[in-house]
């Protein structure tokens, strides 16, 4: 019997000051995240959220996620993470084929009402009881969402500690859904053990820095399974340092893995096209990119094939390897097919919408 979000917890114990999470001017260690979970978990039982039931999240990769994710999987509940960029009614469609009793969701900027839309589908659907506005103010009591409550005001008074439910291994912890390529997405149920040895494994092919740091720039959808085994879970199991970015953008990256001295990256190809033109194209001393390079020493991509001349282009002005993987989804053929999968969509951006500020 354990729970997934024992990633967190060992780190809240054994770590409660090494930094857990980086975004913008926030920095949270382990023991300041694993309490915010507790209180969300603490929030989510008070509310009548039981064990088994499906609590959905619709965030990029802003603190809010691992708050929830992990406040809901210690509460025993299910988490149904949704792509960001759905429409109002695709997101009511999850809800309803999930059970969902309960949707968090950030609000978004005018660019992508990401709340908004969430709110619209909330109330089409009569199952899902619970709606939490996770405002853009890090904080703000006040809903920009007329009838909504945010985060904040729901955490008010619920205690930091909670005694954490503990699940089967074959239980289910999180719903991924499909694209719905071939017709409606599906759900696929991933347990309490399937996600820990993905965890286990994906941190045991990570190559280490010589000084011991864990850095990695979490540029990946958090709501993807890539990001959220490679990213996520690997780096809590590894008890590393999640410099949290909302949407890839080349330069951007660049500023962050100089500032935050990033010692892995994961994306799909497009990103390391991204890193490589913000590099060649940057005015003469805007970037140390031998100080980057010395820095990085692990990269990993997936979601689509690598080409070769990219791989080699990386290599040559970052000075470290790019690791290919792949994943198969229930409905892929075996053997694999040689075409590749989709890249996944990129998350709106936050940080410029002035997010957590």
């Amino acid at each position: 019997m354990f729970n997934l979000s024992a990633l967190l917890e060992d780190g809240a114990r054994s770590a409660p000051e090494k930094e857990c999470l980086v975004f913008g001017d926030t920095r949270l260690n382990y023991a300041v995240t694993d309490m915010i979970a507790n209180q969300v978990a603490n929030l989510l039982v008070s509310r009548g959220v039981r064990p088994g039931d499906r609590v959905a999240l619709a965030s990029p990769n802003l603190p809010y996620f691992p708050f929830v994710y992990f406040g809901a999987l210690k509460a025993g509940a299910v988490v149904v993470p949704l792509n960001v960029l759905l429409t109002p009614r695709e997101i009511a469609y999850h809800l309803e084929d999930s059970g969902a009793r309960a949707l968090f969701a950030f609000t978004g900027s005018p660019e992508l009402p990401l709340g908004q839309r969430s709110f619209e589908a909330f109330n089409q659907v009569e199952g899902c009881e619970i709606f939490v506005d996770m405002p853009a103010t890090a904080g703000a009591t006040e809903s920009t969402i007329e009838g909504a409550e945010t985060i904040w005001a729901a955490l008010a008074g619920q205690p930091g500690t909670f005694e954490t439910v503990q699940s089967g291994a074959d239980d289910t912890a999180v719903i991924i859904y499909t694209s719905g390529t071939t017709g409606k997405p599906k759900g696929a149920e991933l347990s309490h053990h399937n996600l820990m040895m993905n965890a286990v494994v994906a941190s045991s092919l990570v190559n280490a820095h010589p000084d011991g740091r864990d850095v990695s720039l979490t540029v990946l959808p958090l709501f993807h399974i890539f990001g959220q085994t490679v990213m996520l879970n690997a780096s809590l199991y590894r008890h590393g340092t999640m410099v949290l970015m909302p949407r890839f953008d080349g330069d951007q990256a660049l500023e962050l893995m100089q500032k935050e001295g990033v010692t892995g990256f994961a994306g799909v190809p497009t990103m390391y096209w991204g890193l490589l033109n913000a590099a060649r194209n940057a005015e003469p001393g805007r970037y140390d990119l031998e100080g980057i390079a010395a820095n990085v020493v692990d990269a990993v991509s997936g979601g689509s094939a690598l080409p070769g001349q990219l791989a080699e282009d990386f290599t040559k002005l970052f000075g470290v390897g790019i690791k290919e993987g792949y994943g198969l989804s229930e409905t892929s053929p075996w053997p694999p097919s040689t075409t590749p999968p989709p890249a996944p969509r990129p998350a709106p951006s936050a940080a410029r919408s002035g997010v957590w500020r």
